[in-house]
């Protein structure tokens, strides 16, 4: 296979994975792009925005307090969101290359309709209106290179910083006769905390094959933030709080091979520790006391598999193009309803005068269907009654992706 052949098919499946995973396994979003690393040249650079349109709502609500369900009237509760990528790629010499990336790993975006807010003040006096988290990731990863009597083997390892912001938006009830009737809102914002990633991988480029293992760690957060309620005039502002909870480690096996001239397949299997994210604990300060105790976002995911699989074409000296398939097994448990997806997803890579590439890659989603219980007692400090506010259930769900990419080399 020609070595052309070889790299344009190779940034083509970058391509696919990216708009293929987007969204893939609980809360995941963006993966560095460390496959850089592999690109031949003594300078290279791709950057990436994938675009995912969620359409997931409510099927049916469950009365709180009852076993009466009853349709949805609320639209989706899912927001469009944009995951940025940018990898830039040098060599330090002969057989060290190092990669510096940004990404975001992990987020969500709900915001929900008046129907499911009414719900959720009757079951425990508050209606969610919108909640939403997001991080961002800058990383410098670096691969050292060993030749071999046939292909050549790669020591890969880095660190990243990680930050986390969330914010929660509640309705309270009236009866709450202070706050009765008003807002109040949690939020957090974490500084960048570190982590890091080691891998290895071995390759014969001739032939576009490579197996490529790598390990990315978890990260501890202890943000701290602000509660704003119709207090705030009371207690002399927002009252201060402090968060801590756990984003996962994951383990991914990456592996590819030319089958046949111009002719490349590729497939993944990545696990994601989410079964580390029982909670996220707060606890909310007024002068300078803790009040109501320590609080508690519930998720008690189970971990998380990704599988993809795909296969590649060169049509031309300019065009190459890969077409592929994502199975995700769901992480809810009891919480929500983060249920398995399946993905089909096309990329396609256009040579350009300039040197550089042109990448396009388009997928849709299916999310399976899924049911949540009602809490059967109001939540209790160090009590753990799993279940949402209200139960309720989804259909099978479709999600949108779109990704535009450019990559140069020197």
């Amino acid at each position: 296979m020609k070595r052309l052949h070889v790299t344009a098919l190779l940034a083509g499946c970058t391509t696919l994975v990216a708009v293929g995973q987007a969204g893939a396994g609980g809360f995941s979003r963006g993966v560095a792009d460390t496959d850089i690393i592999f690109e031949e040249g003594n300078f290279n650079m791709r950057a990436s925005v994938t675009v995912v349109m969620p359409r997931r709502g409510y099927e049916t609500l469950t009365v709180p307090g009852t076993s009466i369900s009853v349709p949805a009237t609320d639209g989706d509760y899912t927001q469009t969101y944009a995951i940025p990528s940018t990898a830039i790629k040098f060599n330090v010499m002969e057989d060290l290359r190092c990669a510096g990336t940004y990404t975001q790993p992990f987020g969500a975006d709900s915001e929900y309709g008046p129907q499911a807010i009414l719900f959720g003040m009757a079951a425990d006096g508050t209606g969610t209106i919108n909640e939403g988290f997001e991080t961002n990731e800058f990383g410098l990863t670096c691969g050292y290179k060993f030749d071999l009597a046939k292909g050549r083997a790669w020591l890969l390892g880095g660190g990243f910083l990680q930050d986390f912001s969330y914010s929660q938006t509640v309705q309270f009830a009236d009866i709450f006769p202070i706050v009765g009737g008003g807002t109040g809102t949690l939020k957090f914002d974490g500084g960048y905390e570190p982590g890091f990633r080691i891998g290895a991988a071995y390759e014969i480029p001739e032939i576009a094959l490579r197996a490529q293992i790598m390990y990315r760690s978890k990260v501890e957060h202890t943000p701290d933030g602000t509660f704003t309620s119709p207090l705030d005039p009371m207690i002399g502002g927002p009252a201060p709080t402090v968060g801590n909870g756990t984003l996962p480690q994951s383990l991914e096996l990456k592996l590819q091979s030319g089958i046949a001239p111009g002719w490349l397949a590729f497939g993944s299997v990545r696990w994601t520790d989410w079964s580390v994210l029982d909670t996220l604990d707060y606890t909310i300060f007024v002068a300078p006391q803790p009040i109501g105790g320590a609080k508690e976002l519930e998720y008690y995911y189970k971990d998380g598999w990704t599988v993809t699989g795909g296969i590649g074409h060169v049509f031309s000296e300019t065009i190459s193009g890969v077409v592929g398939f994502t199975w995700d097994r769901g992480v809810s448990t009891t919480e929500d309803t983060l249920s398995d997806s399946y993905t089909a997803a096309a990329g396609v890579s256009i040579k350009d005068k300039l040197g550089g590439e042109v990448r396009f890659g388009g997928a849709i989603s299916y999310l399976t269907s899924a049911s949540v219980s009602a809490e059967t007692q109001p939540q209790l400090p160090g009590v753990v009654d799993r279940g949402a506010s209200f139960g309720y259930s989804v259909g099978g769900d479709w999600v949108y992706a779109l990704s535009a990419g450019y990559k140069i080399q020197w």
